[in-house]
């Protein structure tokens, strides 16, 4: 039995019907030339014979304190595979449409704690042949970059090797488990000295950061951002849309500009939002802010579970009518921010990035959303995928799109991840909020076609 951190906690503390706590990732793979009419069910009858897991695919929330059931976790010995994976199929002409529509209605249901946090769906049907696998775990057990490894573990560069395990099997090569090694009394010390230093040095980095923000009027502050159809109470069905586009695409904008490529990233989503906003009569006077999340693993990190994020807060540049402009106003912003975290330990940025992100506890208390400004309107992640080609048993990955959370207050989520050579978008909306959510798919194009020709 183990604790549950506190960050990861917040994930268990927060969640309701309406508020469901899991990420989650949709593959869309095409099957090698020798795959029969069974396909589907064959991968399917393929994953539930690794009956063998890792202890973070058997672990569950514990309640060894009567009512206090998220402050730990235990450790299932066996889990049921036949409720765990599941094989579904799309109603004819399955159409892309369909699948959307499904993955929606799946993402917007709650684990259950009785069991490991977790889901993986292998989908038949879609009229081009592809097969369909949509996965979601708890926001307590992996945070975005973690799920994405996770992901990544079941697939191969190598479109020859059918030995592919899935991702909840053990490791090939042995590690060093996370937990184990920290039952060390020296490390636990050594650790726990880290830890009062940082702790000890967040006030005054608090107060360098405060005096750095009243000097700059351009660094965004929290509780900043202005009212907008996207910051409305939510309920619990979602909304699903996704579309890749080209690297080569965004690329040939970011070398035009001397901007980074997550900077035109940002420049696509702000055209987008401004044109739906435009469209709803929503926009406002003032430029939305974005939650940029930044990952504090470090190369090489591979260590599973947990959450190591901190998050930036950018000007969109929503109010200005033209495409560069807003990527220069973009830019500048992000700079600000990523100037501002330099120097801080990785426990000081998450204290950091959780200032940041306050208004989203706040925006759970009845009411909230009402009278305060949020501290930004939307979360917009680029989650850095495969640059090769992969492979699962042969089939070859040809969609990796990010299904993420929304919450009262925070009524939409963009969520981008790379693979070879494409941006894989995975917008993530509250139904009734956020109406005619797949709009949004065409004003992404519109505003990359407008930067294009804006830099040519």
């Amino acid at each position: 039995m183990g604790l549950i951190t506190p960050i990861d906690s917040v994930f268990l503390l927060g969640e309701s019907r309406e508020h469901p706590m899991h990420v989650g990732g949709l593959q869309l793979f095409v099957p090698p030339a020798d795959a029969g009419p069974d396909y589907a069910r064959q991968v399917y009858q393929n994953l539930i014979e690794h009956p063998e897991s890792r202890d973070l695919f058997r672990t569950r929330p514990a309640r060894p304190l009567g009512t206090m059931g998220n402050i730990s976790t235990t450790v299932d010995q066996e889990i049921d595979f036949d409720y765990h994976v599941r094989l579904s199929a799309l109603p004819r002409p399955g159409e892309i449409k369909d699948l959307l529509t499904l993955v929606s209605r799946m993402h917007g249901s709650l684990l259950d704690r009785h069991r490991p946090l977790w889901e993986f769906h292998v989908i038949e049907g879609l009229e081009d042949g592809r097969l369909a696998i949509y996965t979601k775990v708890h926001h307590a057990l992996l945070d975005g970059v973690s799920a994405l490894k996770m992901l990544m573990r079941q697939l191969s560069p190598d479109a020859d090797d059918r030995d592919v395990q899935a991702p909840w099997a053990p490791r090939k090569r042995a590690k060093s488990p996370m937990i184990p090694a920290a039952l060390n009394p020296l490390d636990i010390a050594k650790t726990g000295a880290g830890m009062l230093r940082d702790l000890a040095g967040l006030a005054p980095a608090s107060v360098r950061l405060a005096n750095q923000a009243l000097r700059d009027g351009d660094v965004v502050r929290p509780m900043q951002a202005p009212a907008t159809m996207f910051n409305v109470d939510i309920g619990g069905a979602r909304r699903f849309a996704a579309q890749s586009w080209s690297t080569d695409r965004l690329m040939a904008v970011s070398k035009a500009t001397g901007s980074k490529l997550n900077d035109v990233v940002l420049a696509m989503c702000s055209g987008a939002l401004r044109q739906y906003l435009i469209e709803h009569n929503g926009l406002p006077d003032e430029p939305l802010i974005a939650a940029v999340p930044v990952s504090l693993r470090e190369a090489g990190d591979e260590r599973e579970g947990g959450n190591a994020i901190s998050i930036i807060l950018c000007n969109l540049g929503t109010n200005l009518d033209d495409p560069v402009d807003r990527l220069v106003a973009i830019t500048r912003s992000m700079n600000q921010g990523k100037e501002t975290m330099h120097g801080l330990s990785p426990l000081q940025a998450m204290a950091f990035g959780a200032f940041n992100m306050s208004s989203i506890a706040l925006s759970q208390v009845p009411g909230y959303t009402m009278v305060a400004k949020p501290s930004f309107n939307i979360l917009i992640s680029n989650v850095p995928g495969p640059r090769e080609e992969l492979y699962y048993n042969g089939a070859r990955l040809d969609g990796l799109y990010p299904v993420s959370i929304v919450l009262d207050g925070f009524a939409l989520n963009i969520t981008l991840t790379s693979r070879a050579g494409f941006l894989d978008f995975g917008l993530i909306g509250c139904r009734h909020s956020v109406p005619h959510l797949q709009r949004l798919l065409t004003h992404l194009e519109d505003s990359l076609v407008a930067l294009e020709k804006a830099t040519a």
